[in-house]
């Protein structure tokens, strides 16, 4: 019997090798509400640094597109992407990662599947929150466009 690590590690494989881009979320993920941000992914279970926890799609608009975002809610939901002036709208739970200068997590851009893939980078613990780095890097401290306190 396999062990919940091992587990584990098999859907990682799973999930980077198979996934070319579809909408994949790891077990153990959830949605649920937040004190201060809303709604925000959790775990239930411990994931290990470097783990590829969701690769989700993109819709890659223009900058025509862009500029009509732009003067929506959606605007703080969009990622800059690929051509200058082009952003993207990530499908799957990416739009619901919320916002940290001590993210435990980053994502990565694939141009070429129009996909973002979320990866740990530390240990993360059953019951964590789980946040991304909307400057870019996940270790990004430039300020962002909204307040963070």
């Amino acid at each position: 019997m396999q062990t919940e690590p091992q587990a584990m590690r098999r859907w990682y494989y799973f999930l980077i090798k198979y996934s070319k881009g579809n909408n994949v979320i790891a077990p153990g993920l959830f949605i649920a509400g937040t004190e201060k941000m809303g709604k925000g992914v959790f775990t239930s279970v411990a994931i290990t640094a470097g783990s590829v926890i969701e690769i989700a799609p993109v819709i890659v608009m223009s900058e025509k597109e862009r500029k009509l975002l732009d003067q929506t809610l959606l605007h703080d939901y969009i990622f800059e992407w690929g051509v200058a002036g082009q952003c993207a709208m990530a499908l799957g739970w990416v739009p619901v990662y919320n916002h940290s200068y001590t993210a435990n997590c980053d994502y990565e851009m694939d141009y070429s599947t129009n996909s973002i893939a979320i990866q740990t980078v530390r240990d993360i613990g059953s019951g964590e929150e789980l946040f991304i780095n909307y400057g870019g890097s996940w270790d990004e401290q430039k300020p962002v466009w909204f307040d963070t306190k």
